[in-house]
């Protein structure tokens, strides 16, 4: 048996070994990711966001402020449509969602019959032609001792349950559970 304990702590061992290979594996691809979404966006910005120079005069202030104003004004509406887009796909999805829930409850299981069928024939419809035992269910039940029968005809003896229930109700029933011990 010691062998076989090796063998299954050496499978355990390889387990979390492999896990932890997975892991770090993970981590690695998240940090991956999490650099080049920087980068990208750092090149977005320097495409779409380049450095401002304040020009001195009032007028050139006026035009940059104009300039400003129409840029936001364009990003605003590209918000706007990316937006409604999103709400438009969202929508159709859970549509689609929906449709397969409701196709999946048109297909009805066949209800099961229950088929009567002896131990042996069910070892016989498991096992194939390999099955040569025969089952005695009589052998494998337990002997019952005399004891046994003792404590049961002492529990019939207990009387009616509604009686119990009636005399352990209330206080009166909690001080004498308290006073038997119970």
């Amino acid at each position: 048996s010691s062998h076989l304990q090796k063998k299954r702590r050496a499978a355990t061992a390889r387990r979390q070994h492999l896990k932890s290979a997975m892991l770090q594996l993970a981590v690695s691809e998240i940090e991956k990711e999490t650099a080049a979404k920087e980068v990208e966006k750092q090149n977005y910005l320097a495409e779409h966001c380049p450095p401002l120079s304040l020009p001195g005069s009032m007028q050139e202030l006026q035009e940059l402020c104009k300039k400003l104003h129409a840029k936001i004004d364009s990003v605003d509406e590209e918000r706007y449509d990316t937006e409604v887009k999103l709400q438009k796909t969202t929508k159709e999805l859970e549509d689609l969602n929906q449709k397969l829930f409701d196709l999946r409850g048109k297909f009805k299981r066949p209800p099961l019959r229950r088929v009567r069928m002896s131990a042996d024939a069910m070892l016989r419809a498991l096992l194939g032609s390999k099955h040569k035992v025969n089952m005695d269910l009589r052998a494998n039940l337990k002997q019952v001792k005399k004891e046994d029968t003792e404590k049961e005809k002492d529990l019939r003896d207990v009387g009616d349950w509604r009686k119990n229930i009636e005399e352990k109700s209330g206080m009166e029933g909690r001080k004498k559970m308290f006073e038997a011990g119970e």
